[in-house]
């Protein structure tokens, strides 16, 4: 089962959403966390910090669980 996370914009950028969903604790973070672990966008690794997320995007962190955006 997938979590979901709601955004009340049109887009959210994939570290904005990591904080969001409470994968990690601040913004200073990402780097560090998309260096040491693996994060899929719709099924394609992905380790731009910058990543525009969309509704019905579905994000997979193997150490953290499976998301999906919602507005």
């Amino acid at each position: 089962m997938k979590t979901e996370i709601k955004i009340s914009t049109e887009y959210i950028t994939l570290s904005q959403f990591l904080k969001l969903a409470d994968v990690i604790q601040t913004g200073g973070m990402v780097k560090w966390f998309l260096s040491e672990h693996e994060v899929y966008v719709n099924g394609e690794l992905e380790e731009r910090r910058g990543r525009k997320l969309y509704a019905n995007d579905e994000v997979d962190i193997p150490a953290a669980g499976s998301f999906v955006v919602i507005t």
